[in-house]
């Protein structure tokens, strides 16, 4: 079973250096080396770029462009008051047309030294919002196991199974990001001159960069507790289940899961060999991506195109794969790829 697990851990690293590629995009002779005060400087005209948009974004009343500003606004210190995040995805949540989206945002809305996060009035109103929404009875799970509430834990397990669908909004987020970034035309000092996609990359880059940071259920916590079932065959059955929601879940970490569960859950050797190449397959599509991020800042059109799609909805792994077809990359890995090794 720890060998699936492994694998699982690995293809949940591979989504994570998603957006590290994009900021990873520098001269390649310069490795490991202290950033130059070009780039510090460009650094800092980025964050004045940022509080920009968000002064220009606050006073609107309608709930996407709020949870754009304060999502820009998350990342920022010594922000306004009226300014911050706190402030700014509380107005989210009040406006005409908030949903779970701006629920799920607001989640991060909380006090993490003092073990606080969630927010647990965010959990609460997600909910009664999105009850078919397997994450969001995995996010309740992680806080009730964290709790020691094994009973409610358990429950959670059980309700996540029947759920209808996962879906952590991060397309939503992309959407009220890539939505807003134009408000303000990005400032010279704020792109590297050399970059071939001047503003625009650097558009690009702030817009799914910001968005990576959505917060996710702990999910190695329920690949453990599946993994642990044993012999009771019921926690199995809903892990199975809830497998197969995940597998058409809204982002590559939830399907990793998914196929993780399959592969080390299920009794026909045939299925576990078919989620084994499809977690392969999804690796592939990952690191595929992420090669296609590091490129958005020497190909305006590439970059003009993300952020066309994140603008147009759906959901991270939708995105993802019209991105792949859309640039003539295949979503299947080629025969005999294998994913990079860490280390």
């Amino acid at each position: 079973m720890m060998r699936g697990l492994r694998c699982f851990a690995l293809t949940c690293a591979v989504a994570l250096l998603v957006t590290p590629a994009i900021a990873a995009k520098t001269d390649p002779g310069n490795d490991h080396r202290e950033p130059s005060k070009a780039a510090k400087d460009r650094d800092k005209a980025q964050l004045a770029f940022q509080r920009d948009l968000v002064s220009v974004l606050a006073p609107r009343a309608d709930a996407l462009p709020l949870l754009g500003a304060a999502l820009l606004a998350r990342p920022l210190f010594n922000q306004p008051p009226s300014n911050s995040f706190h402030a700014l995805i509380g107005r989210a949540a009040q406006a005409e047309g908030a949903d779970a989206a701006i629920s799920w945002a607001r989640l991060a809305d909380c006090d993490a030294k003092a073990d606080a996060c969630p927010n647990t009035a965010a959990l609460d109103q997600l909910l009664a919002q999105a009850p078919d929404n397997a994450a969001v009875w995995l996010l309740k799970l992680g806080a009730d196991a964290r709790d020691m509430k094994q009973d409610a834990a358990r429950d959670d397990l059980g309700r996540a199974a029947n759920a209808k669908l996962y879906d952590d909004y991060t397309g939503a987020s992309l959407k009220a990001l890539a939505s807003s970034i134009g408000v303000l035309p990005p400032a010279a000092d704020t792109f590297d001159p050399a970059s071939k996609a001047g503003a625009v990359g650097m558009q690009a880059m702030l817009v799914y960069g910001i968005a990576s940071t959505q917060p996710q259920p702990t999910l190695q916590v329920i690949a453990k507790l599946c993994e642990n079932a044993g012999e009771d065959a019921s926690i199995k059955t809903d892990c199975l289940k809830l497998g197969k929601t995940l597998e058409w879940g809204s982002s590559p970490l939830a399907r990793s899961l998914g196929l993780h569960l399959r592969e080390v859950l299920a009794d026909d050797p045939v299925q576990q060999q078919e989620a084994k190449d499809a977690r392969r397959s999804l690796i592939w599509q990952v690191q595929s991506f992420s090669q296609l991020l590091a490129r958005t800042q020497d190909d305006p059109a590439l970059a003009q195109h993300l952020l066309a799609l994140a603008r147009r909805g759906g959901t991270e792994m939708s995105l993802l794969l019209a991105a792949l077809r859309d640039n003539s990359v295949p979503v299947e890995a080629p025969a005999g790829w294998e994913p990079r090794k860490a280390g």
